[in-house]
This record gives C-alpha cells, sequence and structure tokens, in this order.
C-alpha cells in the first residue's frame, strides 16, 4: 500500500461527517470535483471502494468506516503533533493528556487544573483529562498513550518515575439518623456490621475495603454500588446505607446538612496521591509545564500557614 495522503483522509472524513461532496467542499474551501479525485485515488491506494455515491450523497461503505475510525485517529494524532511541535516557538503551546483515578478527579484535580489553564502564560496549553481506574493508569503512561498519571501513591509504577502529588482522608458517611452518627471517630471494622454504598469492584477503593474488612475477619455488605462519590453521597442522604469517601468531596454535602462525617482512626484512612510519567526528560514542554505546576500547588497546599 503507497503512503496515504492527509489531504485526502481529512476531506474523507468531511465526506463522512456532512453526507456529501458539495457541502464537504465548501467546508475544505476545494471544488467537488477535486474531492471526487482525491477520493478515487484514496479507493486506489488501498484497492477498496470507501463510499457509495448516491441520489442522497455519500455513506461509507464496511471498508470506509473501518478507515474512517482509522483516518479520525491519525488526523488527531497530527494535530496533537502540530501543537505540540508549537511549543518550540516561542511561547510555551502544546496538548496535554492526563488521566487519573475518580479520587484524585473527585477532589482537587479539577481545581489545579482550573488555575493552570487560567494563567496567562499557559493559555495556549490545552489538556484532556480522563478517568480511569487505578489499574489502568500505569499501563497507559508506560505505553506513551498519555503524557501524566494521577493514582495512589501505593501502587506498583513499574519503574516509572513519579512525584507526590497532594494528601487526602478518608472518612465515613452516614444518614444524619443513622446509629453510627453519634461516633466522634470510628475504626473501619465496626462500620462492618452495616450496609455500605460503595464504587464498583475494579476501584482502588473498593479492593483497598475489600481486604481491609477481609484482614478483620469481615467481608463488606453492599446494598448499593454506584459509579462515583456523588452518587454515593446522595444514597447515603437518602438514608440507604454508610460510605467510606474522601473528606475532602463530603463538604457541600456536610454544610447542606444532609449527612455526617465521622473520621476514620485507621492508618490506611491517609493517603497520598503520586504523579506517574514515563521519563522527565521526555514530557513535552506543556507537560513538563503542568507536572511542575501540580507538584507546586500540592507542596503550597502542605505549607502550614504562617
Amino acid at each position: 500500500m503507497r503512503d496515504l495522503d492527509l489531504k485526502s483522509l481529512r476531506l474523507l472524513v468531511a465526506v463522512c461527517d456532512l453526507g456529501n461532496m458539495k457541502d464537504a467542499a465548501a467546508q475544505e474551501h476545494i471544488e467537488p470535483s477535486a474531492i471526487s479525485k482525491r477520493i478515487a485515488q484514496l479507493e486506489d491506494a488501498i484497492g477498496t471502494q470507501v463510499l457509495v455515491r448516491g441520489r442522497r450523497g455519500a455513506e461509507p461503505t464496511p471498508a470506509g468506516r473501518a478507515l474512517l475510525e482509522h483516518a479520525r485517529n491519525v488526523l488527531f494524532t497530527m494535530d496533537r503533533i502540530e501543537a505540540d511541535m508549537a511549543a518550540f516557538k516561542g511561547g510555551i503551546k502544546g496538548q496535554v493528556r492526563v488521566v487519573a483515578s475518580a479520587s484524585a478527579i473527585a477532589e482537587s484535580l479539577l481545581d489545579d487544573l482550573t488555575a493552570f489553564m487560567r494563567a496567562p502564560e499557559h493559555l495556549d496549553i490545552k489538556v484532556d483529562i480522563e478517568e480511569r481506574f487505578s489499574r489502568d493508569i500505569v499501563s497507559m503512561v508506560r505505553e506513551g498513550v498519555v503524557s501524566l498519571g494521577v493514582c495512589w501513591s501505593n501502587i506498583d509504577f513499574g519503574g516509572l518515575e513519579h512525584r507526590p502529588y497532594r494528601r487526602d482522608e478518608l472518612t465515613l458517611a452516614v444518614p444524619l439518623d443513622h446509629p453510627l452518627a453519634q461516633h466522634e471517630a470510628l475504626h473501619f471494622e465496626d462500620t462492618l456490621t452495616h450496609e455500605h454504598v460503595g464504587l464498583p469492584p475494579s476501584t482502588a477503593v473498593h479492593t483497598m475495603l475489600g481486604r481491609a474488612a477481609a484482614k478483620a475477619g469481615r467481608h463488606m455488605s453492599y446494598r448499593v454500588v454506584v459509579s462515583n462519590f456523588d452518587a454515593a453521597f446522595r444514597v447515603v442522604a437518602a438514608g440507604l446505607g454508610i460510605s467510606v469517601v474522601p473528606r475532602q468531596v463530603s463538604e457541600i454535602y456536610v454544610s447542606a446538612g444532609q449527612v455526617r462525617i465521622i473520621p476514620l482512626l485507621n492508618d490506611w484512612a491517609h493517603r497520598e496521591f503520586a504523579i506517574c510519567y514515563r521519563r522527565h526528560g521526555d514530557l513535552t514542554p506543556a507537560a513538563g509545564r503542568l507536572l511542575e505546576f501540580l507538584v507546586d500547588q500540592a507542596a503550597q497546599a502542605d505549607t502550614p500557614a504562617a
């Protein structure tokens, strides 16, 4: 197969998105006949038909749909390359892709990213953030799919470089009229006679709590399993169970008088997040700048006020 032409791939995507060559030609500032010629050359290059042309416009064939998916990925990658290379011309520009655990996203990470992107010197840096389970974060960073990963620091980083990020505390959220609401502090083991609201089994929190229960010779009894901490708080506020949740995320619900937060006395309730990456020298200028900003934000948060 000869090298595929990026312009032809871009035109194919435009035709498929708009449904006809006339509208695609107007969007791409090119004659419809030129698009038709480009598509014909593309079909000749791959040896199969990619578009079916009819009265109602143009539709991709099965082969065309497969090529369309690849074309979108290729064009997205090329756009990111162009943005990253622009970082070496004067000011820092580029796009940084970040994956993080649900706990990190629910707490301070989004606020830190917002502060980073609002800074005048970072206006030309774009950040994509995606929530992933902790077990996937390290592999995505190692494979070079993303630049930075944010997860608990007790994970096996498998040779990746990493820096400390923020700290958090796991607490117990209970309905206001729950029997445990009278306690000032609790050991996790004391909660196991009650029904919990939990996150999916694939999350790090679920795994950690299961191990803690097993160590105590008990097991978790889940009445409800939800997808995120916000949903967990809503279920607790409805009186359907108790839940182990980050303290920082609980503030809005406590201030609204919907739940009571009880500290957990277990050592593992105090956690630290880390930011991992392949090698510092391999980071783009934009990713390197974001890393240093996040680390600095965490350091400032840990510094006691004068």
